[in-house]
Formats: structure tokens, sequence, C-alpha cells
């Protein structure tokens, strides 16, 4: 994985999930800029049964123009036709976040991230919200970029704890 470069002072809003999941260190992401085929691999098993090839494993972002390069899974989320049929952003700005969706939310590190992320992102506000996730996926021992679910440094080998 190539070093991903803090962008603080512009914020891509195709890397703006609603549900509070930062696109920006998403292994799909990450995998499908960097044209890891060997990462790509690897995702295909975890996100199983949302994956079946590394033609899988391909996102430009949430909220991306070109609907036929989001993430599959993504594609039919549930969280994101709730805050489009709302008429919001995203969880950050309902009344009734947590609700059944990300109660129902199907990846468990996903949910626990979530459940952190959108009380954040309601009192940063998204520069500073998306500035400070983008910090927090790196090694703390070398600082080498990580993503999210990360348990080990791809870099240092060291443990770690980020979600």
């Amino acid at each position: 994985m190539k070093l991903r470069e803090l962008k603080m002072s512009k914020v891509n809003k195709e890397l703006l999930a609603p549900c509070g999941l930062y696109c920006g260190v998403c292994a799909i992401h990450i995998a499908d800029q960097d044209n890891n085929l060997k990462f790509k691999e690897r995702l295909v098993d975890v996100y199983k049964p949302f994956t079946k090839t590394v033609d899988d494993i391909r996102c430009s972002g949430c909220l991306s123009e070109n609907q036929e390069n989001i993430f599959g899974y993504c594609q039919t989320c549930p969280i994101r036709d709730c805050v489009r049929e709302k008429g919001i952003d995203g969880c950050y700005q309902c009344n009734d976040f947590p609700c059944k969706f990300i109660e129902r939310f199907p990846i468990p590190v996903g949910k626990k991230v979530i459940l952190r992320t959108i009380p954040l992102w309601k009192e940063l506000g998204t520069e500073k919200w998306v500035e400070e996730e983008e910090k927090r996926y790196h090694c703390p021992e070398c600082g080498n970029s990580l993503f999210r679910g990360a348990k080990r440094c791809n870099k240092c080998r060291i443990s770690v704890s980020v979600d």
C-alpha cells in the first residue's frame, strides 16, 4: 500500500459515506486506488458474500458519480438510501441515529466504527472529522498508512488497534 498524504484542506465529497465509514481509509477503496492485486485477493475472502472475484474489489467512494465503480454492498446500502430519502448528507444530521439500519449493519467492525464516527462527525464538522479519520489510520510506531479493520501494520508488523 502506498503512503497516503493527508488532505486537510480539500475534502473529496465522494469519500463521505453517509454512515460515517469514511471511504478514504476503506481497504476496498485503497486496494482499488493502489491497484494492489495481492491485497484485492485477500479482500475477496474477507468480504464474502459481497465479493466473488478481484474485479469486485473496486470503489471510488460511496458517493461516486460512477455507480459502477462503487463497492457492491455500498451500491445497495440501506443507510445510503435512507439519508437520500431524508434529504440529508449523513447519519450525523439524523435525529433517529442510531437506527435499525445501524443495528443491522452486516460488518461488525463497520458497525463499531459507525457508532464511533457519527457523534464525532456531528461534533467536529466534515473537514475536521475527515482530518481526524485520516490521522487515526496510521501506525503509531512507524507512521505507515493503515486501513479500517487493520490488525497489524504491513510495514513494521506491530499489532494495531485503530478502529
